[in-house]
């Protein structure tokens, strides 16, 4: 799922972590997921924002030089709007659009 096109709201939200388990059936492997996939998303974010800053940095020797870019800071204040990870990860879970498996349960699964 696009970060950017997320429902998942911007403050914190208290949920049902027994509903929430019913899906796996263990509430730590049910945080495991959700942890995982957050993971995955602030490495996607950090990632798109290192591109778009990239865009206006300056390779001058000068450290003295600091230029302030309205288009820069503009990106700087979206990335901070977003929802943390961890919130789009719920609400993802929530939602049903994580794709997870377990190795181990598959391997017993076949015995």
């Amino acid at each position: 799922m696009d970060y950017k096109k997320t429902t998942a709201p911007s403050t914190t939200v208290t949920r049902d972590m027994q509903s929430m388990a019913e899906e796996t059936g263990n509430v730590y492997e049910t945080v495991r997921i959700i942890g995982k996939r957050a993971n995955e998303i602030a490495s996607d974010i950090k990632h798109d924002l290192g591109e778009k800053l990239q865009e206006f940095s300056s390779y001058t020797d000068s450290l003295d030089e600091v230029f302030e870019n309205r288009e820069q800071i503009e990106i700087s204040r979206y990335f901070e709007r977003l929802p943390k990870p961890t919130l789009i990860a719920a609400q993802e879970f929530v939602d049903g659009e994580v794709y997870y498996r377990d190795p181990l349960k598959d391997k017993i699964e076949e015995l």
